[in-house]
């Protein structure tokens, strides 16, 4: 019997356990430190926030392990030894693997500023960060949130629910520069000024962070301006990276993260990277070397676990889709949509002219080909995009039945309508519907 060691209880780590164990009667030991059981990252924002508590994020009873005979070890891995395939823990004896799966996730960004190693500085990724946030935040009545992205607005949004006020300071001209067009950018900026108070400064860095006579975070530096913001609570949330700390200075090939092929595996024999971690050599089409999203962790523990149990399957994700909330507004990407527009890109933008709900296509100039979309507010589905992505439908063949693409148009608001309306007018069309749910659409209309 084989013993394959998973390194990391996270969703890429968890989801190769699982089905390994559905495939295999292998010996499966999974070790982590950051916690014992696996839980779902995405919820410890509704912990803080108090809507939820943290055993609620663990999707798994705690017997579900034993029941599966999947081991779990509550440990530090100090080193990696893959000539002997051998593991050294920092608490119990050491561990001999036949295969090693590495899923280490991330760790936040730290760029070296001074002052980020004082008290009531902190990122925000894991259960221990939740925890030191809980004792950070403890009277506090001002932030400062440094970087421009999803975890920054979690953590925005966590500190709002407590009333505390938050200042966020943007190294770029736009919110999430790096990821969104202008205007999309532009309707969540004016969200959460408009709507939830947020002190949001566009083209600032962050100098320094300044002590007080306790060694406790009194304010931060503006470095364009030399402006001191006082605070009692830094979030430095620029970003994450890989977590590959364990396997430097191993034989194990790094760049930014661990390097794999399209099977997932390592330069060293039955030595494996998922998740986080990982960074394809080749990526596959349309995607990024390293792609720290949830599903995506889920699909390569898929498709190892096949790998691992004797069907060799190459990690083939298909068309990027994404999904994300900013406070209030829900967001939705398919296919590729950049935060500038590549040459022989066209694109198309609808915004609602009261509430939080927009829409961006873009698409091929010349052959009118779709290529990608985001919507805000507006529930879309995402069978239907990589459908239409698949088959190479343009968007003139998307307008026409984009009522079908409607996640719920018998309970909710639809737009459709006024999006098309608005398209013919920019683009010089006479796009005329052709799917069944536009029929629903427009009887609600016409009853409405």
């Amino acid at each position: 019997m084989r013993h394959i060691v998973i390194i990391g209880n996270g969703i890429s780590g968890v989801t190769c356990a699982r089905n390994i164990r559905k495939q295999s009667n292998d010996k499966i030991t999974i070790i982590s430190a950051e916690s014992k059981y696996f839980y779902s990252r995405t919820a410890l924002m509704y912990v803080y926030m108090g809507h939820m508590k943290f055993e609620h994020t663990q999707p798994y009873e705690n017997d579900f392990w034993e029941k599966n005979n999947i081991n779990l070890i509550h440990d530090f891995v100090n080193a990696i030894d893959t000539t002997n395939k051998s593991l050294q823990l920092k608490k119990t004896e050491n561990l001999a693997y036949d295969k090693l799966v590495l899923a280490l996730g991330s760790k936040s960004n730290m760029f070296g500023w001074p002052g980020q190693d004082l008290k009531g500085v902190q990122g925000l990724y894991n259960k221990q960060d939740l925890e030191l946030m809980e004792l950070n935040t403890q009277g506090v009545k001002r932030a400062v949130i440094v970087g421009g992205g999803l975890i920054g607005v979690e953590m925005a949004e966590m500190l709002i629910s407590r009333g505390i006020a938050v200042t966020f300071l943007v190294r770029e001209d736009r919110f999430w520069g790096n990821v969104l067009p202008k205007e999309d950018g532009k309707l969540i900026a004016d969200h959460m000024i408009k709507e939830h108070h947020v002190d949001l400064r566009f083209n600032c860095n962050l100098k320094a962070i300044l002590p007080d006579h306790a060694g406790v975070v009194r304010a931060v530096v503006v470095e364009e301006t030399g402006e001191e913001i006082p605070c009692q609570f830094v979030g430095l949330t620029a970003g994450v990276s890989p977590n590959i700390d364990i396997v430097k200075g191993t034989d194990i090939k790094t760049d930014r993260g661990i390097l794999v092929d399209e099977y997932l595996l390592t330069n060293i024999e039955d030595v494996y990277a998922i998740g986080d971690c990982a960074q394809f050599v080749n990526p596959p089409k349309g995607r990024r070397a390293i792609e720290q999203v949830w599903y995506t962790g889920r699909m390569q523990g898929e498709a190892l676990a096949k790998t691992i149990t004797g069907n060799p399957t190459k990690y083939e994700p298909g068309f990027w889709f994404n999904s994300a909330k900013f406070f209030d507004i829900e967001y939705q990407t398919y296919g590729t949509v950049l935060s500038e527009l590549q040459e022989g890109e066209s694109n198309f933008y609808w915004q609602h002219a009261r509430d939080n709900l927009a829409l961006k296509m873009v698409f091929d100039a010349q052959t009118n080909l779709f290529k990608g979309i985001n919507v805000f507010g507006l529930r879309m589905r995402h069978n239907m995009f990589d459908k239409w992505l698949r088959e190479g439908r343009t968007v003139d063949y998307i307008m026409e039945h984009l009522a079908d693409a409607n996640f719920d148009p018998e309970l909710y608001k639809t737009y459709e309508v006024a999006i098309v309306e608005q398209y013919n007018k920019e683009q010089n069309k006479s796009i005329k519907p052709k799917s069944k749910s536009w029929k629903r659409i427009l009887q609600a209309i016409t009853n409405g």
